[in-house]
């Protein structure tokens, strides 16, 4: 009785020194989000270095906490899984620790907030917790072959894993993710579907921003003080400032960010996600210049045919045997050809941004032999005039032409006719006028056409001059 006793005192005294530590750790946990508070500001590099492991060390405690309840199921059958099961809990504790110590480097380092940032932060340290008293309970539940604490403490543990796991992927992937291509009829099932609003801004802007700029802005997590989820929230801007000054967006932060080099530092959106679309760019210029309303439904000189189908987009033919000449212009500091994929038949896109100030009607012409496989060329700023059109009617498969602030006047704009693939035009900054664009009602592919800047725009109601009364009218 006596040896017994004594092997009996070590154990109680191990195992409350095992439950003081664990209140210590869970107590830590606990009080991080006060020790270290995301304030939206960036921090230290080597923060955010290690902090982009967590992505990466997340993987291994989730797999290893939904292993464990298979393996105790299991180990009722084979007493060898049982003991495997102790030391899976045991390293997902760990991992678990490693993983959330990540997490609040990421999101401290790289100056996230957010409710989903906090959300999946919380979360984080509640499984962690759990996980804790798992480890502290299991003994028990094996040594007295009862209890059913341990049980469930493995199904709070589940479930805190998935709403920690949810959590984390709507912050990655939006938090429309799995609802984005739901059947229209079951989002109206699940009252999911909103009846859009007729404004510009519900119609085009906000899907560009929900789309773009509302994973890192939004409800979820929101650098810089900003959120861009809402156009209340998009006005009133963030931490330095607001970002759109209505009426110029040449003054707004937010458009000069999305028209930086890719490259460059403050570009967005940023993380290496892709540019906006030049149409897209467009809209947002458009609709700022024009005083970023809310309400409005219609832009000045942006035309966009919504009732229209989608055009049917032909493949280009095989311009293989054209590829040592392709790749001479994209080393050139010229005009350059890029490709729109590794695919041919996904065509080419004409860029001459590096010969704005000496690319002409001449220069365009010597692309003549590549006409057929352009799919969008990039004149805007270039010294092209209506002599132009003569080459161009023979991109056959254009579907997006940028001819803002050219010498264009719109005189050669019935040549564009039989280009059947041709969906954007961006007049903006020309000189066309109503009667020449008018011409532009026989290209039925025709989607958007921009003419802001341009003689052809329509003058806002309240500039328009009263028109004089007929003498024998009241």
């Amino acid at each position: 009785m006596a040896e017994r006793a004594l092997r009996i005192l070590p154990q109680k005294k191990s195992t409350r020194i095992a439950w003081a530590a664990s209140l210590g750790l869970s107590l830590l946990l606990l009080s991080l989000p006060w020790l270290v508070r995301l304030d939206g500001h960036p921090h230290a590099d080597w923060q955010q270095f290690l902090g982009r492991f967590h992505p990466l060390a997340v993987h291994l405690p989730n797999g290893l906490l939904v292993l464990l309840p298979l393996l105790e199921v299991a180990g009722s059958m084979r007493p060898a899984l049982r003991e495997a099961a102790g030391f899976v809990l045991a390293l997902a504790l760990a991992s678990c620790l490693v993983a959330v110590s990540l997490g609040f480097l990421l999101a401290y380092g790289g100056g996230d907030a957010g409710t989903g940032v906090t959300r999946h932060l919380w979360g984080g340290v509640v499984l962690t917790i759990v996980v804790l008293m798992c480890l502290l309970a299991r003994p028990h539940r094996y040594a007295q072959g009862a209890g059913y604490a341990y049980p469930v403490l493995l199904a709070c543990m589940l479930i805190a894993l998935v709403w920690t796991a949810d959590q984390g992927g709507s912050l990655t992937h939006g938090s429309n993710y799995l609802t984005q291509y739901m059947p229209a009829g079951m989002k109206r099932v699940l009252a999911l579907g909103a009846v859009p609003s007729a404004s510009f801004y519900a119609r085009h802007i906000h899907p560009i921003l929900d789309a773009n700029c509302a994973n890192c802005h939004g409800d979820g997590q929101a650098k810089g003080g900003l959120r861009m989820d809402s156009y209340e929230l998009l006005m009133k801007g963030g931490q330095d400032g607001p970002v759109i000054v209505a009426g110029s967006s040449s003054k707004s932060i937010l458009f000069q960010r999305i028209t930086l080099p890719p490259d460059h530092k403050q570009f967005m959106p940023a993380e290496g996600k892709p540019p906006l679309q030049s149409e897209e760019i467009a809209w947002l210029k458009a609709w700022i210049d024009q005083g970023a309303s809310p309400t409005l439904t219609k832009l000045l000189g942006v035309t966009i045919r919504e009732e229209l189908p989608a055009a049917h987009i032909e493949p280009v033919g095989d311009y293989s045997a054209l590829m040592p000449e392709i790749q001479k212009m994209e080393q050139g500091q010229g005009a350059k050809l890029k490709q729109v994929s590794a695919n041919p038949s996904d065509g080419m896109i004409l860029f001459t941004v590096d010969a704005a100030s000496t690319f002409g009607d001449a220069q365009l012409a010597q692309f003549q032999k590549f006409a057929p496989y352009i799919v969008e060329a990039e004149l805007g700023r270039t010294a092209v005039t209506d002599a132009s059109f003569d080459t161009l009617k023979q991109f056959t498969h254009l579907r997006a032409l940028h001819l803002e602030e050219t010498k264009v006047t719109g005189a050669g704009l019935p040549r564009l006719a039989s280009l059947s693939q041709l969906s954007y035009l961006n007049l903006s900054g020309t000189q066309v006028t109503a009667a020449s664009a008018a011409s532009l009602n026989a290209i039925k592919s025709l989607r958007q056409v921009y003419l802001y800047n341009t003689p052809a725009q329509p003058a806002p109601a309240a500039s328009r001059a009263p028109q004089p009364k007929e003498k024998n009218a009241p």
